[in-house]
């Protein structure tokens, strides 16, 4: 065989390799992404949600667990991430929406309205909620629904005092010792827009209280667990 053929030879091999490994890793994404968690993409009752229960807070009160997630995080929690609804939306439409795949968003928590506590991605595993990946490994993502729709974006005293408790348990169970509010991405207490210049969520009413939120919620920590 002359040397052409050899080097024509060895190109089209290195190509079928390439092309096989390249047809693998596809397969190997398609496994991975379509292969999900017990319970993934279905709203929970009974048992299923007992466990949840169990694993993450003891607020929970209705859980519809997102296929929108990394299973599982890849960094300790350190972090509270803050976000509003911009809208009045029920725990359970919160459920539906991130359900959908195509909408590749959801959040550990949401509180509604009258201060109810839905959980769509067990804390042991990481949302995508804050446009960071580096935050969200990192942080407990909860969704504050709104009362008044536009303007300062108001959150009722009902979801304003679940958010708190919410974020004390969170603490606790976390071994997170103080919650801070620096106004940027270094405090340990976060919001949606320090990592996206697109976004103002959580709007001026909950930014304007995540110092008062970092107090009570501190004070709180430090109460002796009953």
């Amino acid at each position: 065989m002359s040397e052409k053929k050899q080097n024509f030879l060895v190109i089209w091999v290195l190509l079928a390799v390439f092309a096989a490994l390249f047809a693998l890793s596809i397969t190997l994404w398609q496994i991975s992404y379509i292969k999900l968690p017990d319970n993934v993409g279905t709203e929970l009752t009974g048992e299923p949600l007992n466990e949840v229960i169990h694993r993450n807070s003891p607020y929970i009160q209705y859980a519809y667990l997102s296929p929108n997630a990394d299973f599982p995080r890849k960094d300790k929690i350190r972090k509270i991430t803050i976000h509003h609804m911009a809208g009045t939306m029920s725990l359970e439409k919160v459920g539906k929406n991130f359900a959908n795949r195509d909408r590749e968003a959801s959040a550990n928590y949401a509180v509604d309205i009258n201060g109810k506590i839905g959980c769509y991605v067990e804390e042991h595993n990481r949302p995508w909620t804050s446009s960071s990946r580096e935050n969200d490994h990192q942080a407990i993502t909860i969704e504050v629904a709104n009362d008044e729709k536009g303007g300062q974006w108001h959150v009722s005293d009902a979801s304003m005092e679940a958010l708190i408790e919410l974020c004390a348990d969170i603490c606790r169970r976390n071994n997170i010792k103080e919650m801070i509010f620096t106004g940027n991405s270094d405090g340990n207490l976060t919001l949606h827009s320090m990592f996206s210049e697109k976004t103002e969520c959580p709007g001026p009413y909950l930014t304007g209280k995540m110092p008062e939120i970092a107090d009570r919620v501190n004070r709180k920590i430090s109460e002796p667990v009953r």
